[in-house]
């Protein structure tokens, strides 16, 4: 194989990324942190349409996590109007690529008429469950949270009588987690030179392979993404074997 060459037929089914950046690329021109948002923004359509035609059936990008209500409330209420207004838009977000799309995350803080969007939203692309193509949009995530749901979840049904605690394994925990039914992250990539997994799919990335950036989310290009999969491409996954 040529490790300079894209191989399609070695492509990781899941890619995850932290959209890392925004409010840096923002100060460094001089521009207000709502400014990097939406230039942030606009960059998942770049990206999701590049693996989308390459060939990636699942793409999770984290947007917003439990952490970052701690945020200015001023940036945190333009983050949701943003949100919002993309939501709006996602026909044009997604062109003719028809995928489902999932948003993960506890949706209970959310809005009632985003919350509203974004089950249409799900509801309506459903019916794309045939074309294999998945794509999660995590918004009010933390990892450490949903894996608390999960074991709450599977407490309840034990309490219930409706499973035996000797029968609980991985996949049980796996089966009550957001992503149930999608194969866990191939790559993680986090651009911004950070080199941190802030709480993101703990549980799913026992044996991600990781990929950082130093270039920040709105300038992180379809090229750059490729050249991170030709690096994983080089890399021998051994999941604990030798």
């Amino acid at each position: 194989m040529a490790f300079d060459k894209l191989d399609k037929s070695a492509l990781p089914q899941h890619i995850a990324i932290i959209m890392d950046g925004n409010g840096r690329w923002a100060k460094k021109r001089g521009l207000p942190r709502t400014a990097g948002h939406y230039k942030g923004a606009d960059n998942v359509r770049n990206i999701a349409h590049y693996c989308y035609d390459t060939g990636i059936k699942v793409l999770t990008l984290y947007a917003f996590s439990t952490e970052n209500w701690k945020r200015p409330k001023a940036e945190v209420d333009a983050l949701f109007k943003l949100f919002k207004e993309k939501l709006q838009d996602y026909r044009a977000l997604m062109g003719n690529r028809d995928c489902v799309v999932r948003f993960i995350g506890d949706k209970a803080p959310i809005s009632e008429d985003i919350r509203e969007s974004m089950l249409s939203i799900e509801e309506y692309s459903s019916q794309f469950a045939h074309t294999g193509y998945t794509f999660n949009f995590a918004i009010n995530y933390g990892s450490r949270d949903e894996i608390v749901k999960s074991v709450k979840e599977i407490a309840t049904l034990c309490r219930e009588g409706k499973l035996n605690i000797e029968d609980i394994d991985e996949k049980t925990v796996s089966d009550h987690l957001y992503t149930c039914g999608l194969p866990d992250p191939d790559l993680m990539i986090r651009p911004s030179g950070e080199q941190r997994i802030s709480n993101f799919l703990l549980w799913q990335s026992a044996y991600t392979e990781f990929y950082y950036s130093d270039v920040l989310w709105p300038d992180f290009t379809p090229k750059m993404l490729e050249k991170a999969i030709i690096e994983y491409q080089k890399r021998n996954r051994r999941f604990g074997g030798v």
